[in-house]
C-alpha cells in the first residue's frame, strides 16, 4: 500500500540539546526518515545546538554515527544529502552566549517557518524561550516544542506556561507528548468516529471497565536521580496516561480541529472524580522495585540504582478512576504503569458487558464477554475478542477467539515513528495531537491532590520483585471490584 506524503513548507528547525539521548534516538531518525520519504522541502535547514565545541563537520559526524545506530533501513546515498541540512551553533543556555550566534543564522532567511524544539531538561524552558525573546528571533512563523515533564505540579506548572506565554501565543505553543503520535493512539480515534459499529455501544450500558497499562520491563538506569524527583504518577500518569484515558472517554468531537478535539479531552479532564486524603488509600496503590530477574537475568533493586538506602519514590502507580458524566457513570478506568514489570507494552482494554440472557446450552461452554484490545508497544494493533462455534461436528461448542488486525502485517509499510508525525505537525502548526494549557492546568488540578495525600499518609511505596506485575495490592485493587487485570492479553 502507497503512503501519501505531503511536502511540508520551508522550514528552520531549531534543536537546544542536539548532543542529548532524545535527539541522537528520536528527533535525528525522525527527520532522516521524514527527509527520507520526501516530505521535506530542498531548503529546509536543521540547525543543532549544544555545548559542546563542534563546528558543523563535527556535529555532521555525531548525527552519522546515530543514524547508523538506530536507522535499519539507512541509504547512504540519501544520508550524506540529509546531512548537509544541519547546521550547528554553540549554545549555552545558562549563560546566554551563543544566542546572538543563533540569530545571525536565522536571519539568513526571514519568511521561513521557526521551529525551536526544546530538547532539554525543563527546568531550561523558561531561560531559552527568554533568550529567544530577547535576540527577537521570535516571529508570526515561529513555534516552540517543549517534552515533558510540563512542571512538577500545577503551581510550577503555571509558572512555566506563563513564562514561555511571554514570549509565544498559545496557538505557537506544542506541548508534546509522544504517546499521541503513535499509530494505534490514532486509529482508536478512526476506530470510534468512523465506524458505525462501536459508538453506539462506548457508554456504560454496554462497556463495564477499561484498563490502560503502559507498562516498561527496564529499570531507572541512569535517569535514577532525575526520576526520584518525578516518580511514577507525575512522569507517566499526568501526561500519558491521562491522555489516553482522554481519548478513550471523550465525546464526539465537532470535527479534527485541533480546538474541537482538545475542549473535549478537557471535558473528560474536568469531570474526573476527585482522588485526595478522604479516598487515596482505597483508589491507589504505589511500589517501588526491588532486585529481582528480567531479560533473563538478575537486577537491582531501585535503591541500588539510585545508590541510596531509602527513598520515598514510586516506581509504580495503579488508580482507580472513574468519570463523572452521563456516559461513563459508575465505569471504572483501572490505570496502572510501572518500571521493571513483567514486560514492556502499552494497552488499553476496553471490556463490554455479559450478553444479558444465553440461548445456548451448558454444553456449549460458558460464554466470555467482548474485549477490545488496542496495543500501542509493541506490534501496534488492534484485537477484538469475540465468541464463535468451534469447527467441526458434534454439537454447538462456543469458543473466544480474537480478530486481530497487525499494522505492520496488514499495510506492509514501515510504522513511522510517533516523532516523525509529531515533528511534521509541528511545521504545519497542527495542534491536534499536542496538549493546550488548560489541558495541563486540568491534569494537575487532578494529580496534585492524590500525591498530597501520598505525603500525608507518610506511607513508603510496596515492594515488589522486579520482573513481576508490580506489588499484590494492585491486584486486590481491582479485583475486590470482582475483575481482573487482563494479563492474559499481555503477549
Amino acid at each position: 500500500m502507497a503512503v501519501r506524503v505531503i511536502e511540508v513548507a520551508e522550514f528552520d528547525l531549531v534543536v537546544f540539546g542536539a548532543s542529548g539521548d532524545l535527539a541522537h534516538r528520536k528527533l535525528l531518525p525522525a527527520l532522516y526518515h521524514r527527509d527520507a520519504d520526501g516530505q521535506m522541502p530542498d531548503d529546509a535547514r536543521i540547525i543543532a545546538s549544544a555545548r559542546r565545541d563542534y563546528s558543523d563537520d563535527d556535529y555532521r559526524d555525531y548525527a552519522r554515527k546515530a543514524l547508523k545506530e538506530h536507522v535499519s533501513d539507512l541509504d547512504d546515498a540519501h544520508l550524506e544529502k540529509f546531512l548537509k541540512r544541519i547546521r550547528y551553533v554553540k549554545i549555552d543556555i545558562g549563560t546566554g552566549e551563543g544566542f546572538e550566534d543563533l540569530k545571525t543564522v536565522l536571519e539568513e532567511r526571514e519568511d521561513v517557518i521557526r521551529a525551536f524544539y526544546l530538547a532539554v531538561g525543563p527546568d531550561l524552558f523558561g531561560t531559552i524561550c527568554e533568550n529567544l525573546g530577547k535576540i527577537s528571533v521570535v516571529n508570526t512563523h515561529s513555534r516552540v516544542v517543549m517534552e515533558k515533564p510540563i512542571g512538577k505540579d500545577g503551581a510550577s506548572a503555571k509558572a512555566l506556561n506563563a513564562t514561555v506565554g511571554a514570549v509565544f501565543n498559545e496557538d505557537q505553543i506544542f506541548r508534546i507528548d509522544h504517546y499521541l503520535g503513535k499509530e494505534t493512539v490514532q486509529n482508536l480515534m478512526a476506530l470510534r468516529f468512523a465506524n458505525a459499529l462501536f459508538e453506539p455501544l462506548w457508554n456504560a450500558a454496554h462497556i463495564d471497565h477499561v484498563q490502560i497499562t503502559v507498562a516498561e520491563s527496564l529499570g531507572t538506569g541512569g535517569r535514577a536521580g532525575y526520576y526520584d524527583t518525578a516518580g511514577a504518577l507525575r512522569d507517566m500518569v499526568q501526561n500519558h496516561i491521562l491522555q489516553l484515558l482522554c481519548l478513550v472517554a471523550m465525546e464526539p468531537p465537532e470535527s479534527m480541529n485541533a480546538d474541537s478535539v482538545r475542549d473535549e479531552k478537557l471535558k473528560v479532564l474536568k469531570a474526573l472524580a476527585p482522588i485526595g486524603e478522604h479516598n487515596a488509600d482505597k483508589l491507589t496503590v504505589r511500589g517501588q522495585y526491588r532486585a529481582g530477574a528480567s531479560a533473563g537475568g538478575a537486577v537491582p533493586g531501585y535503591l541500588e540504582e539510585l545508590g541510596n538506602d531509602q527513598s520515598g519514590t514510586e516506581t509504580f502507580v495503579a488508580l482507580k478512576a472513574e468519570i463523572a458524566n452521563w456516559r461513563w457513570a459508575g465505569v471504572p478506568f483501572y490505570l496502572r504503569t510501572g518500571k521493571r514489570l513483567a514486560q514492556r507494552v502499552s494497552e488499553i482494554v476496553v471490556q463490554f458487558r455479559p450478553i444479558p440472557h444465553s440461548i445456548f446450552d451448558e454444553e456449549a461452554g460458558a460464554i466470555t464477554a467482548n474485549r477490545l484490545i488496542i496495543r500501542l508497544q509493541p506490534d501496534e494493533g488492534v484485537q477484538m475478542k469475540v465468541m464463535i462455534k468451534d469447527p467441526g461436528p458434534g454439537g454447538m461448542r462456543l469458543r473466544q477467539v480474537p480478530l486481530d488486525m497487525s499494522f505492520a502485517e496488514a499495510f506492509k509499510v514501515r510504522n513511522p515513528d510517533a516523532y516523525e508525525r509529531l515533528i511534521m505537525d509541528v511545521i504545519r502548526g497542527n495542534q491536534t495531537l499536542f496538549m493546550r494549557r488548560d489541558e495541563v492546568d486540568a491534569a494537575w488540578a487532578w494529580i496534585d491532590p492524590i500525591q498530597a495525600a501520598w505525603v500525608a499518609s507518610k506511607e513508603t511505596p510496596k515492594g515488589y520483585t522486579a520482573g513481576t506485575w508490580g506489588p499484590s495490592a494492585s491486584i486486590a485493587l481491582v479485583e475486590r471490584d470482582g475483575r481482573t487485570w487482563a494479563e492474559d492479553e499481555l503477549v
